[in-house]
C-alpha cells in the first residue's frame, strides 16, 4: 500500500537530519526527566561507578530494549508504512500489557502523548492518524514508530537512531544520579555504542512468538523508585 501523507517524510529535510533530529535529547517529549530503573539500582548499591553504570545499560539494552520495545517498534513503523490500522493496535496493546510498574507505564504514555503533540506541531499527521492515534491510547513505541516510519529511512537505521537516542538519555541520567564526570559519561556512551548494531540486528529478527519483556529485577526496581525516599528522576 503507498504511503500518504500522514506517513510522508518532508521533501525538505534530508533523511539523515531527521532521524538527527528525531535522536536529539533536545526533543521536547520528556525522556530527560526518565532513569527507567536506574536511579533505583544506584539507591540499592548495584550501580556505583562508572563500570557499574556501563554494565547495567549495556545489559538493559539487550535485555529489555533488544527483545522488547526495539522489536515492537522495528514492526510498528513496518506497520505505519503499510497503515496497517488492526497491526498497530495489536502491537499497541502488547505494549500497555508490559509496562510492569505504574512509572513505566505513565513514562510510556506522557512521552507518547509528547510526541503525539509535536507531530501535530509540525503538521506531520492528519486528523484521522491522530483519532487513530488516541484511540490506541499514544504510547511512545507507538508514536516514535509513526514519526522514523516518515523519513524514509531503512528499518536498521530507524532502530539504530531510537537506541542512540535511548542510551543519550540514559547516560546523562547515569551522569546525574551516580554521580560521573562528563568523560566517564562518554567512556559508557562509547560502550553503549559498540553494542547497537547487534542489539538491532537481534531486534529485526523477533517476531511476535519470540518478542518479550521479560526483565523481573528491572519490575521490582521499578516498583520500587515509586516510594523512594529521595529521586531526580520520574522512573
Amino acid at each position: 500500500m503507498t504511503i500518504d501523507a500522514a506517513t510522508a517524510a518532508p521533501l525538505s529535510t534530508p533523511v539523515l537530519l531527521q532521524l538527527i533530529w528525531l535522536a536529539s535529547p533536545a526533543l521536547p517529549i520528556g525522556g530527560f526527566s526518565y532513569s527507567e530503573g536506574l536511579e533505583a539500582a544506584i539507591d540499592h548499591g548495584m550501580v556505583h561507578d562508572e563500570h557499574s553504570a556501563a554494565e547495567w545499560l549495556v545489559d538493559q539494552l539487550h535485555l529489555t530494549q533488544s527483545r522488547g520495545d526495539m522489536a515492537v517498534l522495528g514492526q510498528m513503523i513496518t506497520a505505519w508504512k503499510a497503515r496497517d490500522e488492526a497491526r498497530l493496535e495489536a502491537l499497541s496493546q502488547w505494549v500497555h500489557a508490559t509496562r510492569e510498574s505504574a512509572e513505566l507505564r505513565l513514562q510510556s504514555e506522557q512521552m507518547g502523548r509528547s510526541m503525539l503533540e509535536w507531530l501535530r506541531n509540525q503538521n506531520a499527521i492528519d486528523d484521522h492518524t491522530i483519532a487513530m492515534c488516541n484511540r490506541c491510547v499514544p504510547t511512545y513505541p507507538l508514536m516514535f514508530a509513526l514519526a522514523l516510519s516518515r523519513t524514509g529511512a531503512p528499518l536498521d537505521q530507524c532502530l539504530q537512531a531510537y537506541a542512540f537516542g535511548w542510551a543519550e538519555n540514559m547516560v546523562q541520567a547515569a551522569i546525574k544520579s551516580v554521580p560521573l564526570g562528563q568523560n566517564s559519561g562518554q567512556r559508557i556512551l562509547t560502550k553503549l555504542a559498540q553494542h547497537i548494531a547487534p542489539a538491532v540486528s537481534n531486534a529485526l529478527q523477533v517476531t511476535d512468538d519470540t518478542r518479550q519483556a521479560f526483565s523481573p529485577m528491572l519490575a521490582i526496581l521499578s516498583a520500587q523508585h515509586e516510594t523512594q525516599y529521595s529521586r531526580l528522576f520520574r522512573s
